[in-house]
Parts: C-alpha cells; sequence; structure tokens
C-alpha cells in the first residue's frame, strides 16, 4: 500500500518501478467491477475528458490521468481515438508533464482543429517551494501521425487581475475568423465565474472580459466551461462547485449544468439566458465536454464519477470511467441528450416481450444480464408506481420508477452491492409529468446511464453489485401495459 504523500503523488511515471506497475495492472484486471464497453482507465484514476475532438477521420479524446493510483497526483493526459465512437484504440499518454510551465501536472483543456494539426490548449500546473500555485494555459499540437509537441512556453501567461489561482480548464472554439477560449475562474470575492480570450493564430492571445450571467453568487468555482450555440441560441456548459441542495436539485457533491440565451456577445461578454439546468440527474456525473463531428452533430462525453468521493475500485487501484457519448439538441431552451446512433453496433442477441402488470413485479425468460442495453415502454398508467429494477438478486437491486401520482422520476440505489458516499444520499429525483414513460438504459459491470423520455432526463450512475445479480423485473403498484426490447452488448 503507497502512503500518498505529496512525493509520491507527484512522482512522473519514469521514476516508478516496473515491479510496481506490474502489481497495479495485476490488481486492476482481477477487479470484478472493470467495465465491458466504457472508456476506463489501464491503471490508476481517470478523471476529466479532454481535447474531444474530430480529426484525420477520427475522433479523438483524451482524459485527465494519474497512472499509479485511484488519487489525484501528477496528472497526464491519456489518448484514445476511434472511427465510429464505439470501438476505442488507446494510444498511451498524449501530453506528458514536466516542463516548467506544466512541472505539477497538465491539467484539463480542449482541442481544435488548425492548419491540418489538432491543437491542444490545456492548464499547466506549477507549484513553487512554498506550494504557492501559478497556472498557465499552454498548447501542444499534435500532427496526423499522432505525435504530439508542446509549444516551447505558456501562451496565456499567468491570471488576470482580480482573480485568484483557481484558473483552469480551457475550452477554445472559433467565430468567424477569431479563436476563442473559455475558462474557468475564481474571482477574489471566492466566486464562481467563466472569462474568455481571442486569438487569430491559438499562440498569441488578450484578455477579453468575463462572461456577464445573472448567477453572481452560485458556488465558489466554475470548471470545464464549454460554449457552444445550437440553433441561435447560446449555451454555456459548466460544473460549479459549492452549491447549496434545493429539494431534489444539486444532491451531488458538485453538479455540471447550463444555461441558455442570445448568443453571448463576445465584444462585451454580455449574455442573457435562463436558469441554470443540471445536465444529469443521477449520483456520478461531472466535467463534461463536447465537440462538433463532420455531420454537424453536438456530442457530449462527461466523467462518470465526483472528485472528493471515495469508490469501491479504489481498493483495486483504479477508479472512474467516461459516460457513452450522447448526441445533443435543443429543445424550448431545454439540452436533449440521447446515446449516438453508433451504438447499435454494440446490440446482439435481440429479445422482446409485449404484456400488461398489475400490482405486481414481474421477470421474463431471457431478460437478464450484467452488461445489456434494455429500452421500455409503460403505458396506460393512471397511478401508483412503474418502472424496472436492474442487476437483482435475492438481496440487491437497482430501482428506476416513476411516481406518477407526485410526478416524480427516481433512481434508487440503496441495495445496489458494495454502498460507498451515502453521506450525499441514495436516491436521486426529479420532477417529470408524462403519461407514458419511455426508458432507454445501457447497463455495464459497473454502472447505468438511463435515458427518460427520449432524452428529456438523464441519470448516470456508478453501481457495484456483485455479478450474480442480473435479474431484471418490471413493477407496476397499479395497472400498466408494457413493451420492452433488449439485447446484450457485444
Amino acid at each position: 500500500m503507497i502512503d500518498w504523500s505529496r512525493e509520491e503523488r507527484y512522482k512522473p511515471i519514469e521514476e516508478v518501478s516496473k515491479e510496481e506497475l506490474n502489481e497495479l495492472e495485476n490488481a486492476v484486471k482481477k477487479c470484478p467491477f472493470r467495465q465491458g464497453y466504457h472508456i476506463q482507465p489501464i491503471t490508476g484514476l481517470l478523471n476529466d475528458p479532454n481535447g474531444f475532438s474530430f480529426y484525420n477521420g477520427e475522433y479523438h479524446l483524451f482524459y485527465q490521468w494519474f497512472p499509479r493510483g485511484p488519487v489525484h497526483g501528477l496528472k497526464y493526459w491519456y489518448h484514445t481515438s476511434s472511427k465510429d465512437l464505439v470501438s476505442w484504440e488507446d494510444h498511451g499518454i498524449g501530453i506528458n508533464p514536466g516542463d516548467w510551465f506544466d512541472s505539477h501536472g497538465a491539467f484539463s483543456g480542449s482541442g481544435i482543429v488548425h492548419d491540418n494539426k489538432l491543437h491542444l490548449l490545456y492548464t499547466g500546473n506549477t507549484r513553487d517551494e512554498n506550494w504557492i500555485r501559478t497556472p498557465y494555459q499552454c498548447l501542444a499540437i499534435m500532427d496526423d501521425k499522432n505525435r504530439v509537441k508542446k509549444h516551447s512556453e505558456p501562451v496565456i501567461n499567468g491570471v488576470p487581475e482580480g482573480y485568484t489561482d483557481h484558473f483552469r480548464d480551457p475550452k477554445v472554439f472559433k467565430k468567424g475568423d477569431e479563436f476563442y477560449a473559455v475558462i474557468g475562474a475564481q474571482n477574489t470575492d471566492l466566486k464562481g465565474r467563466v472569462v474568455y480570450y481571442k486569438s487569430k493564430d491559438l499562440i498569441n492571445w488578450d484578455f477579453v472580459n468575463e462572461i456577464n450571467t445573472s448567477l453572481k453568487d452560485f458556488g465558489f468555482m466554475w470548471e470545464c466551461p464549454d460554449y457552444i450555440e445550437l440553433d441561435n441560441k447560446g449555451i454555456l456548459i459548466f460544473s460549479p462547485q459549492g452549491l447549496e441542495q434545493e429539494g431534489d436539485k444539486y444532491a451531488n457533491i458538485y453538479q455540471s449544468g447550463y444555461i441558455v440565451g442570445k448568443p453571448i456577445d463576445l465584444s462585451s461578454g454580455e449574455f442573457n439566458h435562463g436558469e441554470f439546468i443540471e445536465l444529469d440527474n443521477g449520483f456520478d456525473f461531472y466535467a463534461p465536454q463536447t465537440t462538433e463531428d463532420l455531420n454537424g452533430r453536438r456530442i457530449l462525453v462527461g466523467w462518470m464519477g465526483l472528485p472528493e468521493i471515495e469508490y469501491p475500485t479504489d481498493k483495486n487501484g483504479w477508479a472512474h470511467c467516461l459516460t457513452l457519448p450522447r448526441e445533443l439538441t435543443l429543445v424550448n431552451n431545454k439540452l436533449i441528450q440521447n446515446p449516438v446512433k453508433e451504438l447499435d453496433e454494440l446490440r446482439e442477441n435481440h429479445r422482446y416481450i409485449e404484456s400488461m402488470i398489475n400490482g405486481e413485479e414481474r421477470s421474463f425468460d431471457g431478460f437478464d444480464g450484467e452488461r445489456y442495453e434494455l429500452s421500455c415502454t409503460f403505458k396506460d398508467f393512471s397511478e401508483g408506481k412503474v418502472g424496472v429494477k436492474l442487476r437483482v438478486s435475492e438481496n440487491e437491486e437497482t430501482v428506476v420508477y416513476y411516481d406518477v401520482d407526485n410526478k416524480k422520476f427516481t433512481l434508487d440505489r440503496s441495495k445496489s452491492g458494495e454502498v460507498f458516499a451515502t453521506e450525499w444520499g441514495t436516491t436521486r429525483s426529479t420532477s417529470l409529468d408524462c403519461k407514458e414513460l419511455s426508458l432507454q438504459i445501457f447497463v455495464d459491470s459497473s454502472s447505468v446511464e438511463i435515458f427518460v423520455n427520449g432524452g428529456e432526463k438523464v441519470f448516470t450512475s456508478r453501481i457495484f453489485p456483485d455479478k450474480n445479480s442480473t435479474g431484471i423485473r418490471f413493477l407496476s403498484t397499479e395497472k400498466c401495459s408494457i413493451k420492452a426490447h433488449m439485447w446484450s452488448i457485444k
């Protein structure tokens, strides 16, 4: 067991013995909770998705990686790529920290294609001998052979006046002939903010302004900002830290969500917008990042995990995974999220049932498994509760249900296997008003992703059941009809 002193956390991987790495790999391989079809670290800790881009005929996706264990330490960018958003190829370390401007980690950032190369803008984390932090915004450029070379110095030096050293996660986009980068920040009043810079060439950047929102007292830090435009609307996605829970809202340690309005005035920073809406109502979702592909789709991937939470896989030397890719659309100023169509390629062994259930729980032949996609529709209900239990055994179950009378949808993981983070509760709920309920559910070895009514709501969560907990039960406290399709996943 490593004593995670500061020195150990910031030891470069080149200085780690092969024996330690082999021992760690073996521990990870023995873990019963390794995922089957989600991006996960080979060892150690994965967190924020970074540099998500379509370049040279492939989707490129990096993630924050600490290779030596399930703790936060010296962060690398790990590189994966895919031609279809389904099969991902590992390329190893994409950005290796260690220069003076990223001596204590290559923190999060983004990518954009320019001059036939992928330009990666990221935060270089540094600490001095008194452990005082100075963040730099840095540039690395990847060619069509996946070779990455860092720019010799930061492209944004230090922090503008009025902000603290919590200044990170640049997300770059292009508008007209100019590049812009939104950066997560904390002002000197210790309030979360987003600022932005502009550039002609991705190397010389000028500070423009803070994005002027109506959220003046909304957490102490805004991480991982992302600005996109859909249907002539501006959408600012960010992850605020420090929100107090309000009923069913803001129930996790930290949140991720968005505000929608007229496109931001990039000359002044003015943004007239509506309320903050959480992107995901589950337990484990944070730091999402989007990209636009050749077909004009806006695709989102998030970190299926949260900071400062211990997970059951920690004891096996690894933690966290990424969500499945989701296509975003805007309907009535709300983001709708649906799994990308390419995920249909994972399907095999189709099963189908159609039935009535009345005040009971029912299981059906062939409807069970550890990894699968389940699509079900409930109709003809007028009261009570309807839903489904997943990963069921005598002592375990993960329950999702709609409370018709209270117009509320709930995920209950109180019996989902190994318990963790119970100080943040064991259920998540959100308001929902519907005459019929459709669910598209992806279950992996240690996760569920639930898309409700065509992506109107999404619940993403880690669960840690026994491998023998494979049952599925449909439930209705009153009368209702159900139709369900199920596929095993390759």
